[in-house]
Order: structure tokens, then C-alpha cells, then sequence
């Protein structure tokens, strides 16, 4: 088991201080690109760039013809230019979106895949709607930088080098005066590209927060509401939205800043080459065609080094993304397939000097826990709450591995077998048995790898006791039962999950206090469910009430995370002291 949430993310800091283009790299070829959309989009930027490049010099040669008769043909080609590059830079954007909208889509998938098989030790730590804005929110970043602004960043460099160069060509002094200018505007923008980069990161992390908590507390209106906690949860996400709020505030002035503080440069140095351009044309050292030509030349760095300017902050708020979808896709998962498979008819189950604590270093959540279940007889587990009984079953579905010890069946380690096929044998019955937003069709076939007749699906309806209501709802099977099953009662979501249990057949049942949120109609109803699916099942039981473990073959009492005995209901009376103990102040007996 693994937990390792406070080192990562500490990381993930830290690596957010200077953007990891190897780790980019790394990142975008584990979603298997489509590179001739990359390539193909590149090539017709860089001709569009070359098209808008000659430009100039054809509109030098026209405008030093001025004063003879109108040259046509270099007027149409100008203009064919102008439209060619048009139609070829769309075709390029247009391919280098799909690039990055395929990157991103791959990029979900991977990112879905992984957290749909994370252990569930990760999710014991980390907030759903965290994992929801990695999802959405940082990969949204990634696409952006990737699709919009590395593009543009490339054909730009291109534009650039190759205005520098033909400018070079055409007067080096006055090129001289960029390439001492050029410089001077990215050490004035560079202190603000710094501090862009932090905002981002800090914008991220708080959005990521807002998200887990927001998602938290919808998804547990009810309580919200029964505990008149309306107003609390009003300042709660007021302060969150307002830290929001000033962030976006640094990063509107900021940005603010960062587009004037670019035009303005780049202002100043257009008029000082302007200024000079015009000396040098009164002096006659330079046509009237040349310096239009230099000036379109300079419109085209003008451009470019805005877009370069962007593209360092794009980075810098894409950094802090990166970093923690790679540290995502870092955190170990379930090897669902791995190892060969085995059947548990007519195999012990049982615990063998298990000790575990849900962190390594943590406080010990069970001590040289033993047990055996023997093959179709009913074990149940009783004692305090708090006492491991729960944490048991996580360990006998494999949510986590025990520290020492282990669990087998027949003998051999169950880690040590397909873990898909090992929780196909297992079915499981809580106290809050979880449902789905959907219909009842689809909650009680969620996760089969089969399709089922209607026919099939009423007989395990009958078999728990959940035909009859199920027939008397206005859609009989394709009902729909809200939001975590709103719509329907406790006792009736308990036999739905008893009747997907019978769909499942299983050859080991996990009965976690099935009974115990009931009333007594209800508890009567799902006692005769629960009694029709133990036949012929191995059955493990956690529960408070006499009446449902008095009849087992075997009782554990758990108590601080150690079996103090074991016994028949009649024999821990006899010999267990803390038993009896229990039973008068549960049972009131």
C-alpha cells in the first residue's frame, strides 16, 4: 500500500519552478500523437511564412516603380501572395488544432484510465474534484500550449529569423539596431513572464482546491442542509472564490501589463527605425521602396516577438500542469489482469498474522489478525466500533495489502492472483450500499461483462424481495434513481444491491452491516433476501444486532484491531468475558 500524497505534490512544486521540456516531451508522446498532423501543419506554416516574407520585397520593387506605369503583374502576384498565405497559415492552424485536440483527448483517456485504476489508498487522500480539475483544468492548459501557442511560437521563430535574415541582406546597419533592440524589449518582459509563471501555478493549485471542495460539498447537500450548515458553506466557498478572485486579479494586471509594456517596446523601436530610415532616405542612401520594405519587415517582427512573449507565459502556466498530470500518471494502480486465476468453491478463506495501518508510518489498524472461513458456513464479526472489522473486508476485496501477514485461500496468498477475477467471486453488501445515477436496469447489471434478459433480471428482483416495488415505479426497470439513489428508499437501494449480488453469483458474500440503518419492515424484508443469497456461500457478516450473527458458525470479536476469541454465539458467552460484556450493552440482554 501506498500513500503518497504530501511527496508528490511537494514535488510537484517544486518541479513547477522551471518548466521540464523533456518531461513535456515525455508526456505527449505517452499519448501517441498523430506526428503528420504535427509535421504537415508545420510545413504549411512555414510556407505561409515564406509567402508573407516575400511580401515585402515585391512591394518594394512596386512602390519604386510608382512614378512609371503601373506594374500588373507584380501588383496580381502581391496579391495572389497575400491570399495564398492566407488560405495556407488556415490550413496550417487548422491541422495544428487537431493535433493538440487529438493530444488532449488521448491525454483524458490516459489520465481517465489511470485514475479509474488507482489504488484506493489515493483516493482515501485526495479530493474528487481535485482529480476532476487534473482531468479538466490542467490538461486544458497543456492543449493550449501545445495547439495554440507552440505552433505559433514555431512559424513565429521562422517569421523572425527569416525577417532578421532578409533585412540583414537588404541594410545591416539598420538590422544592426533590432538585434540590439530585440534584446533589450525581452529583458524588459522577462521580470513579467517570471511573475506570470507563479500566478499560474498559484491560479491552478487554488482552482484545483475550489474544485474538491465544491464537488465535496454538493454531493453531500443533504447533510449540508440537515445541519443548517447553509451559511457556513456560504463563507467557505465565498473565501475560496475571493482567493480566486485575487489571483485572477494578479494575473489581469499582469497580463495588462505584459501586452502594453510589448507594444510600447516594440513602439519605440519602430519610430527610432522610422526616424533613422527617413534620414537615410533624405540623404538618398536609401529608396522610398527599401524603407517601406524594412518597415514591413519590421511589422513582421513585431508580431512574432509578441507571440515568443505569450508563448514563455503559456509555458509558465502550463508548467505547474504538467508537473501534476506526470505525477498522476506516476502514482502506482491495480494490475487488474496480472497473475493467473483462481476459484474459491470449496476453499478456506482466512487471515493469517495480519497486521495493517493505512499509513506506513500510522497509527496500527489491525494486530495479528487470524481467522478462517470455512467453505459455505457463515463467519461473523463483532465487537466496538472502530475496531477493524471494516478494514478487514478492505483487505479481503484488496483495496489494500496488509503490512505483514497476509490473506489466503486454500493456502495461497490471494495477492498473488488476477485481482479481476478474484473480486468477480466476491459479492458485497454494506450498510450504505453505493448506487449509481442511471436506471435499475443499469445499477443491477453495472460492471457485468454480459448482457441480461428482462427475464433474468426480475428473478433476481424476486429472489430480494425487490420485484414488487420495482414493478409499482412508473418505469418498472428503466426507472431512474437519481443522483446516488435519491429516489429510492434504504431498504429498497439494499435489495437492489442484494439483487445485484444474486446477478453476480457469488461464491463469497461481504455482508457489512446490511441490516443495520433499517426499520423493521425493511430489516424483515432484506433479512429474507440476505437469508435466500448466504445458501450455498461462503459468508462474511460485520454487524451490531443479535439477531444476525447469533446464528453463525463462527463468531470473531474484534476489538482495538486484535481477534480477542472466537466461538459460536453460546460458546463466547461462556468463556469471553468481553463478549458477554458486549452483548448487555448492545443488546441490551
Amino acid at each position: 500500500m501506498e500513500h503518497r500524497l504530501a511527496t508528490p505534490r511537494t514535488a510537484g512544486k517544486r518541479s513547477a519552478e522551471k518548466f521540464d521540456f523533456k518531461g513535456f516531451l515525455a508526456l505527449i508522446r505517452q499519448t501517441k500523437p498523430k506526428y503528420w498532423q504535427l509535421w504537415v501543419g508545420l510545413f504549411l506554416g512555414m510556407l505561409a511564412t515564406g509567402a508573407q516574407l516575400a511580401v515585402p520585397k515585391l512591394a518594394q520593387s512596386l512602390i519604386n516603380g510608382l512614378g512609371h506605369a503601373m506594374n500588373q503583374p507584380l501588383l496580381i502576384m502581391v496579391i495572389a501572395l497575400f491570399i495564398v498565405s492566407a488560405l495556407v497559415s488556415a490550413g496550417s492552424g487548422a491541422l495544428l488544432g487537431f493535433f493538440g485536440e487529438n493530444v488532449v483527448a488521448r491525454l483524458r483517456e490516459t489520465l481517465w484510465q489511470k485514475l479509474i485504476r488507482l489504488r484506493v489508498s489515493y483516493f482515501d487522500n485526495v479530493k474528487t474534484g481535485e482529480m476532476t480539475s487534473r482531468l479538466v483544468n490542467d490538461t486544458m492548459q497543456i492543449k493550449n500550449l501545445l495547439a495554440n501557442s507552440f505552433p505559433q511560437m514555431v512559424t513565429s521563430l521562422l517569421q523572425l529569423a527569416g525577417a532578421l535574415v532578409i533585412m540583414l541582406l537588404m541594410d545591416w546597419r539598420m538590422t544592426m539596431i533590432m538585434f540590439v533592440a530585440v534584446p533589450l524589449v525581452m529583458l524588459v518582459m522577462f521580470p513579467i513572464m517570471i511573475k506570470s509563471r507563479k500566478i499560474g501555478r498559484q491560479r491552478q493549485d487554488a482552482m484545483a482546491t475550489f474544485s474538491g471542495q465544491t464537488d465535496e460539498t454538493l454531493s453531500e447537500i443533504r447533510l449540508v442542509k440537515s445541519s443548517n450548515a447553509e451559511h457556513y458553506e456560504t463563507q467557505t466557498g465565498s473565501a475560496q472564490i475571493q482567493d480566486l478572485y485575487q489571483i485572477g486579479l494578479k494575473e489581469a494586471i499582469y497580463d495588462s501589463i505584459a501586452g502594453p509594456a510589448m507594444t510600447a517596446s516594440m513602439l519605440a523601436v519602430f519610430v527610432g527605425v522610422l526616424a533613422y530610415a527617413a534620414v537615410r532616405v533624405s540623404a538618398g542612401t536609401m529608396s522610398l521602396g527599401m524603407m517601406f520594405s524594412f518597415l514591413m519587415y519590421l511589422f513582421q517582427i513585431i508580431g512574432p516577438a509578441g507571440t515568443l512573449a505569450r508563448f514563455f507565459t503559456d509555458t509558465a502556466k502550463a508548467s505547474g500542469s504538467t508537473a501534476r498530470v506526470r505525477e498522476l500518471l506516476a502514482e502506482p494502480e491495480e494490475l487488474l489482469a496480472q497473475g493467473p486465476t483462481q476459484s474459491v468453491t470449496d476453499q478456506a478463506l482466512a487471515m493469517e498474522h495480519v497486521d495493517f495501518a493505512y499509513e506506513d508510518d500510522g497509527q496500527p489498524v489491525l494486530h495479528d489478525v487470524n481467522f478462517t472461513a470455512e467453505p459455505n458456513t457463515v463467519v461473523a464479526f463483532a465487537g466496538p466500533s472502530g475496531g477493524g472489522k471494516s478494514t478487514i473486508f478492505g483487505l479481503i476485496e484488496r483495496y489494500y495489502r496488509p503490512q505483514n501477514g497476509r490473506v489466503t485461500i486454500g493456502g495461497e496468498d490471494v495477492n498473488d492472483f488476477n485481482l479481476s477475477d478474484w473480486r468477480s467471486q466476491i459479492g458485497y453488501v454494506s450498510q450504505d450500499s453505493a448506487i449509481m445515477a442511471g436506471t435499475i436496469r443499469h445499477n443491477l447489471t453495472y460492471g457485468a461483462d454480459r448482457s441480461y434478459s428482462d427475464d433474468e433480471l426480475w428473478h433476481v428482483l424476486k429472489l430480494a424481495s425487490a420485484d414488487e416495488f420495482v414493478h409499482n415505479m412508473s418505469a418498472g426497470l428503466d426507472t431512474q434513481v437519481g443522483e446516488r439513489g435519491v429516489k429510492v428508499s434504504g431498504g429498497q437501494r439494499q435489495r437492489l444491491a442484494i439483487a445485484r449480488a444474486f446477478l453476480r453469483d457469488p461464491k463469497i458474500l461481504l455482508l457489512d452491516e446490511a441490516t443495520a440503518s433499517l426499520d423493521s419492515e425493511s430489516e424483515a424484508m432484506v433479512q429474507q433476501a440476505l437469508g435466500e443469497l448466504m445458501k450455498g456461500r461462503t459468508t462474511l457478516i460485520i454487524a451490531h444486532r443479535l439477531s444476525t450473527i447469533v446464528d453463525a458458525d463462527n463468531i470473531y470479536f474484534i476489538e482495538n484491531g486484535h481477534v480477542s476469541g472466537n466461538g459460536n454465539h453460546q460458546e463466547l458467552m461462556d468463556k469471553l468475558p468481553l463478549y458477554r460484556d458486549y452483548v448487555k450493552i448492545q443488546f441490551k440482554e
